[in-house]
């Protein structure tokens, strides 16, 4: 089994690949190819794709049954472990993008009672 995702491809490519895939939706490929056929299929895709992506994923006789094979794109396949993973790249973000503080409604319920809490100590205080 291979997929092949394009992205930012001429049509031409595309219309070239409809020989061998299918084009389940806009620049989505997928059908059953022999090793021979997928290679070819491959680099008729390096060679015209000019400024567009493409990522191949195809069924292999390995632990994890399926490869990657990547044109120009930011994600990028990493082997760790006998694991074949995309590695993403690293977005420069040093904050964790988490809940900001008091998002929840207990968080305002217990603000709430510090503030009556609080309030009756100044009144006693008086």
């Amino acid at each position: 089994m291979v997929v092949l995702v394009l992205s930012a491809c001429p049509a031409g490519l595309r219309g070239h690949l409809t020989r061998w895939l299918l084009e389940i939706s806009p620049g989505v490929f997928v059908g059953v190819l022999t090793a021979r056929v997928r290679d070819l299929a491959w680099q008729r895709v390096v060679e015209l794709s000019k400024d567009g992506r493409a990522i191949m994923i195809y069924s292999t006789r390995s632990e994890q049954g399926l490869a990657f094979k990547v044109h120009r794109h930011e994600w990028e396949p990493v082997d760790i472990d006998g694991l074949h993973l995309m590695r993403r790249p690293h977005t420069g973000r040093t904050k964790p993008t988490g809940p900001r503080a008091g998002w929840s409604k207990v968080s305002r319920y217990r603000k709430a009672a510090r503030r009556r809490s609080s309030t009756a100590e100044l009144d006693e205080s008086e």
